[in-house]
């Protein structure tokens, strides 16, 4: 019984012949196949990173994903946000990618939130899903989402991409450290160019947004080796290289350590410094 939808279905030829290749996977199989069509993601930002992980989540048969972005497409976009056709210009960047997920899967159950996360809606927001994606463009953003996965214990899959690569750092809550054990605080403004400034190739937006569905799928599972709680990874595609860091959680982080001080409810002064497009 596949139990992800509105209402509870059997399994029909459709159904196997669509997710074959992930049923024949020793790791996934007809068990975790229905644990994906049981489970939920949020994927915040349908931009670069967004584009490619709304897709796979929906490919890899995710139940009920939710799209929240307050922006509208941009003719500069389309070099990377692929989710968005050239005719979506000026469309809303939320409802585009609702209307492209539903057209790529029509099953799929999409929650579109036509708006940005903020500080006060972002504990709500994360409580209604399995995990959570960060496909945001700028510091404050996501040090939102890294205070809100801790609060609410909802794992989340930062990311940050310019130029030519990007980090990864997934969060797990409690087990693992947050952003805020690697950068206590929002960096300042002259230390992180943003991708109208320095560039960004798109298809290595899609490699970051692609790996970000990866490690979702992973923690939804339980399988494999996550990074998540346990390092930073740095992709360079013109190196080209992947390189691990290790992370340690902080005793004195601001949110996550022993004395946490970022509290609900979330203060909107926290998170008003200017955009950046790098982690």
């Amino acid at each position: 019984m596949i139990s992800g939808y509105n209402t509870p279905m059997e399994w029909k030829d459709q159904d196997v012949l669509r997710y074959s290749r992930n049923i024949l996977l020793r790791e996934i199989g007809p068990e975790g196949q229905e644990k994906l069509f049981s489970s939920s993601a949020l994927v915040v930002g349908a931009g670069g990173l967004g584009s490619p992980a709304l897709l796979y989540l929906a490919a890899a048969g995710v139940g009920r994903i939710g799209v929240i972005d307050g922006d509208r497409v941009d003719l500069s976009n389309l070099n990377r946000q692929t989710i968005h056709a050239e005719t979506s210009v000026g469309r809303s960047k939320a409802e585009s990618a609702g209307a492209s997920l539903r057209a790529f899967r029509s099953d799929l159950e999409v929650d579109v939130h036509d708006t940005a996360l903020t500080a006060g809606n972002a504990l709500d927001l994360f409580r209604r899903y399995s995990v959570v994606i960060d496909g945001s463009d700028n510091f404050p953003t996501k040090y939102l989402c890294s205070d809100a996965s801790v609060l609410t214990g909802v794992p989340l899959i930062h990311a940050g991409v310019l130029r030519y690569g990007g980090q990864i750092l997934p969060v797990v809550p409690p087990r693992g450290p947050c952003l805020r054990c690697l950068l206590p605080e929002i960096p300042p403004r002259k230390d992180a160019p943003t991708c109208s400034e320095a560039g960004i190739l798109g298809a290595s937006a899609g490699v970051v947004g692609s790996w970000q569905a990866v490690e979702a799928v992973k923690l939804l599972l339980g399988i494999g080796e996550p990074a998540a709680g346990r390092m930073l990874l740095v992709i360079d595609t013109i190196a080209p290289s992947v390189t691990t860091h290790p992370v340690e959680k902080d005793p004195n982080c601001p949110a996550c350590g022993i004395s946490p001080r970022i509290l609900p409810p979330l203060s909107p002064a926290r998170y008003s410094l200017d955009r950046s497009c790098a982690l």
